[in-house]
């Protein structure tokens, strides 16, 4: 098509912690709102039971619809809240704390009300109630503004809802990472097919008579300032005057570049109604190709368990080795660990050991010691056997 374009849109499913579950590729254009909605029958077979999901996503997934849809299906929602509204009033804010998994304790000000957001059309008033928790930041410029949380839950803590939105950003935390190190965004590979003719995009010749309504409306304005001004001038007369006539004629002459604009206006907005906004890809581009998606798929969910795997072991090398480095060293030390050589034992009856060689410092190999005695007390049964995994570092010689 000459110009570059989305060759596929992936919609990634993360748990609490950041760590992704699933991903699901979706069409071109395709909104994260119409994603979320289709995304709810994989999400509650990744659950496997009846339990309400929570589901935290920023406001590109904004949609009131869809917030009553999600609850009705048994998934409570958490998402910013899009556009401009009225100030909360001052005296119903307090500070809130929440303290994390690790002992750290956050603290906010904030107040926890409710909001109804218009559902349906317009006509029927129809809304939809949702839990509303707004947070006073600093804009840096001495400044204090109001960002509203969105929820369906109402059992939550407000601190623990403020936390969990902020705990969003991991996913981002894990894009940057897998893009650095598991190169999220290669092409896996250039296989292409051809896109379905019969799905409906957006229609280009819309997006032009747009532009033409936007031009004409500029030149209705400006006709207006100009037939204001002349009509101004028209009724004051002259010095040493103190009447004046205007004709139907003048009256007309003045009058009749303002006529022309609104006409031309008029007539721009008619056509841009008459055009379709969704036309079918065939009648476009009836060649356009797009990416094979299977590559991408299997190679994402190698992805998916090799970032699962690393961040699993660096959480447990922070929180069960005295390791004094494991927060700002613990993804490089568990690098370092899976490359490291080592050997298979299956000699011993029922037990499969994996033993490492020594790492190159001494603390690096305590740390790896007491991460191998961590997972081996964990008495994992490798897949497929009735082995279970034993890790251990060797002596120094």
């Amino acid at each position: 098509m000459k110009f570059p374009a989305p060759a596929t849109v992936e919609t990634w499913v993360s748990d609490a912690n950041g760590d992704p579950v699933l991903v699901v590729m979706a069409e071109p254009g395709a909104s994260l709102a119409m994603e979320l909605r289709r995304l709810l029958p994989e999400m509650r077979r990744a659950v496997g039971d009846n339990r309400r999901i929570l589901v935290g996503f920023d406001r590109g997934g904004w949609s009131p619809a869809l917030f009553q849809h999600m609850n009705a299906q048994g998934f409570d929602v958490l998402t910013w809240r899009k556009g401009n509204i009225a100030d909360i009033p001052a005296n119903l804010f307090t500070g809130i704390c929440h303290t994390d998994d690790t002992g750290r304790t956050h603290r906010w000000v904030a107040a926890d009300t409710t909001a109804d957001l218009p559902v349906g059309e317009r006509k029927n008033g129809e809304v939809f109630t949702m839990r509303q928790i707004t947070r006073l930041i600093d804009n840096g410029k001495g400044a204090v503004r109001q960002i509203h949380l969105l929820t369906t839950r109402t059992d939550l803590a407000p601190g623990e809802l403020l936390y969990r939105m902020g705990s969003r950003w991991r996913q981002e935390n894990h894009f940057r990472y897998a893009r650095m190190h598991f190169d999220l965004d290669a092409h896996d590979s250039y296989t292409t097919s051809d896109d379905d003719p019969d799905r409906m995009v957006p229609n280009p010749a819309k997006k032009t008579a747009h532009q033409k309504v936007l031009a004409t409306r500029a030149r209705y304005e400006n006709a207006v300032a100009t037939t204001d001004a002349g009509l101004l001038a028209a009724r004051t007369p002259e010095p040493g005057r103190s009447t004046i006539t205007i004709s139907n004629q003048t009256h007309n002459t003045i009058t009749a570049p303002l006529r022309a604009a609104e006409q031309d206006h008029e007539a721009a907005k008619a056509a841009h109604r008459a055009i379709p906004t969704r036309i079918r890809l065939g009648d476009i581009a009836p060649d356009q190709l797009v990416l094979d998606t299977e590559t991408k798929q299997l190679t994402h969910a190698i992805r998916i368990a090799a970032f699962n795997t690393v961040t699993a072991l660096a959480r447990d090398l922070r929180i069960n080795t005295t390791y004094a480095c494991a927060n700002d060293e613990a993804h490089t030390l568990i690098h370092q660990i899976l490359t490291t050589s080592g050997d298979i034992d299956p000699t011993i009856p029922g037990q499969l050991t994996i033993r490492l060689d020594p790492l190159p410092t001494q603390r690096a190999t305590t740390a790896a010691a007491e991460l191998c005695e961590h997972l081996t007390n964990s008495k994992t049964r490798y897949p497929g056997t009735n082995q279970i995994l034993r890790y251990e570092i060797k002596n120094p010689t």
